[in-house]
């Protein structure tokens, strides 16, 4: 009977692995070779070939040489982690107070509250980002009330605009756009966390003369340190290969890899060197992944 649950309990866990092997591995794979073939005129070359009885193995390894010394390759892997890390930064400062909000408030009103926090979701992600291309462009509400309010002079003074009203096509309609998007990402797990914290741990810091400010730093924060990753790794990892809210709120100044792919792929037909970049891009987004992989292991031995 054991070996029977130990069989059954194999086959579940061996589903989410198979499951990674037929839509990541296999096609990651697809797409390394890809990167050291050599484009034809209108398909890939093969990497093995077999002539006259021979095997040959044709590896071009030229695509990531032309990554770590064209400047456009690297201007826009580090604009994209800037404006991700930016956005997960504005997501975390919003969304925590909203989050600790929700966690803390009656439970007959946490559902409601979480609803609003998902309602985005039941509209199409391409109308909601279009939706602020027309707030933000002249005679838009919202254009009209930053620049009657004088936001558009600070935004000035920060770089973030090239001019006095001029809001689109610029780093600030990016980062919003993009913070709009992925705050319910950071939110869901913040909340989720908070919520299952043990509030006795601040009624017990209280009565040791703790004040509510010291115990949010010293209790809250630390407790809720997992969901932050989480939240975290949730909206920097799309933030770093966004391509849609660059194309549609950003401007030529802003450009970000996932731009740049669709330019090598689409534009210039060059299918090897789009892999590689999209390689690239995916151990770039493997790094976080890993670190966090490392401290849930990490958090997870020091609990058990």
């Amino acid at each position: 009977m054991s070996a029977v649950k130990q069989g059954r309990s194999r086959a579940v866990i061996g589903v989410p692995y198979v499951w990674l092997l037929l839509f990541f591995l296999l096609p990651f794979l697809i797409v390394l070779k890809i990167s050291v073939s050599e484009m034809d005129i209108a398909s890939v070359k093969d990497v093995v070939t077999v002539q006259d009885g021979k095997l040959d193995l044709n590896l071009r390894f030229g695509n990531y040489l032309t990554l770590v010394t064209d400047d456009l390759y690297f201007s826009t892997y580090l604009s994209s982690l800037k404006y991700a890390a930016v956005t997960t930064v504005l997501c975390l400062f919003i969304g925590y107070p909203f989050a600790y909000f929700m966690a803390r408030t009656r439970a007959t009103v946490q559902p409601a509250l979480l609803m609003l926090v998902m309602l985005p979701f039941w509209t199409s992600f391409l109308l909601r980002v279009y939706a602020w291309k027309g707030l933000l462009t002249e005679h838009g509400w919202a254009h009209e009330v930053i620049t009657a309010a004088g936001i558009d002079q600070l935004l000035l003074r920060a770089g973030l605009i090239p001019g006095e009203g001029q809001l689109m096509n610029t780093p600030f309609s990016l980062v919003l756009g993009m913070t709009y998007t992925y705050l319910p990402f950071m939110i869901l797990p913040l909340y989720s966390n908070l919520a299952k914290m043990d509030l006795r741990l601040l009624e017990a810091a209280s009565d040791l003369g703790a004040t509510a400010w010291v115990a949010f730093w010293k209790i809250t924060v630390p407790l809720s340190k997992a969901g932050i990753i989480a939240g975290a790794m949730l909206v920097f990892i799309p933030c770093v290969g966004e391509y849609v809210i660059p194309e549609l709120l950003g401007g030529p100044e802003t450009q970000m890899i996932g731009r740049t792919l669709w330019d090598e792929f689409f534009s210039n037909n060059d299918w090897p060197m789009a892999s590689a970049v999209a390689v690239a891009m995916v151990l770039l987004v493997i790094v976080p992944l890993a670190l966090f992989s490392k401290y849930q292991a990490e958090a997870d031995g020091v609990r058990a």
